[in-house]
């Protein structure tokens, strides 16, 4: 019923959401079509029309279905709390992976889509120690800061769940096709937008006030002045959520909107520990243990890690980074991406996973 009314576009998202929180859906699932017109606010005639809509409906629950997909509505018990309080939730959400997920306490990291290495760095390892201290990190699979929190939140053994501009059914970028059926497996995908909506422009803004209001705070690392994840953090502002930033470089291209959030109120975060501090009282002033996670543990391995990202290194230059010799250099990098850490791209370059 709620996903016929939707893929018709008759009715907004504030009228839907409106009609769930008032209306018993399952009432509304046997209703005659007089009753639904009276509720509603439409035609009988319209309501006819309707009827073929829901007919669709059936068929893309069927292959939600068939793909390890699901939807639920804001009525649903497990529609997230904190979504649910914010001034414009989604009446629902399309998802895949575990949906246990949406109850989770959780923080948000997001970024510039054309990050420095530093920056790519730094979310990956808060986005690592906060999913190590039991934290679900959110974020929205964009290229840069996105990206590397997602990977951060996988590589600690921790969960991520990843908040789509598209269908359920659609990654963008495409290249990061493999890191969403990674998500998919051991986080969470979850979309607004209905299976086979292609990366329209306008959808990615409104996709991120869902990022902000399933998290206690939103994390910028780096941000030009009219960066996405600005946008994000105003919808956290709006909710009476946390918002942190990581200082950067004036001279920076990626510092204007993140500075401008630390003039005006944001935390300032070095650390895992900084965000953590600030939202320890939202959480019953709970602490979080830390899971077992299986890392690199020998020094080297270690030192190799913190060196690798996103963009590719070639061996004779990681070797050099860390005092090595080529072929201990290239021992360690083959154990690694034995073990999924990195991966070897021609030419004898890697990057991390």
């Amino acid at each position: 019923m709620v996903l016929g009314l939707v893929l018709s576009d008759i009715f907004s998202n504030k009228q839907l959401v409106g009609l769930l929180t008032e209306v018993d859906t399952e009432r509304l699932k046997e209703a005659p079509l007089d009753y639904l017109s009276s509720i509603l606010g439409v035609s009988e005639e319209k309501m006819r029309e309707l009827t073929l809509t829901f007919e669709e409906a059936r068929g893309v629950l069927e292959d939600l279905e068939k793909n390890g997909c699901g939807l639920i509505t804001i009525d649903d018990e497990k529609y997230p709390r904190l979504l649910r309080e914010t001034s414009s939730p989604p009446c629902l959400l399309f998802y895949k992976g575990n949906l246990d997920l949406l109850t989770s306490r959780s923080i948000a990291i997001v970024g510039s889509r054309k990050p420095s290495l530093a920056g790519v760095k730094i979310a990956r390892n808060l986005a690592f120690e906060l999913a190590q201290k039991g934290f679900v990190i959110v974020s929205g699979l964009a290229r840069g800061i996105d990206t590397a929190a997602h990977k951060g939140a996988l590589e600690a053994g921790g969960a991520t769940v990843a908040v789509l501009g598209t269908g359920i059914d659609r990654v963008y970028p495409s290249e990061n096709q493999e890191l969403a059926e990674d998500i998919s497996r051991r986080g969470l995908l979850i979309a607004e937008y209905p299976p086979g909506v292609p990366p329209l422009k306008q959808n990615f803004p409104q996709r991120n006030r869902i990022i902000s209001g399933l998290c206690l705070g939103t994390v910028v690392v780096e941000a030009g002045k009219s960066s996405g994840a600005l946008i994000t953090a105003g919808f956290a502002l709006e909710e009476n959520r946390e918002v942190f930033a990581v200082p950067c470089s004036p001279l920076a291209s990626q510092s204007g909107g993140v500075n401008r959030l630390l003039k005006e109120g944001a935390t300032l975060v070095e650390c895992a520990d900084d965000i953590v501090k600030e939202i320890a009282p939202q959480c019953g002033g709970l602490r979080y243990q830390q899971d077992q996670v299986q890392v690199p543990v020998e020094p080297d391995q270690r030192q190799i890690m913190e060196l690798l990202s996103n963009v590719p290194a070639h061996v004779d230059e990681i070797a050099r980074a860390v005092g090595l010799g080529s072929a201990k250099t290239l021992a360690l990098l083959f154990e690694l991406e034995t073990r999924g850490f990195v991966k070897s791209l021609p030419g004898k370059f890697y990057v991390r996973q």
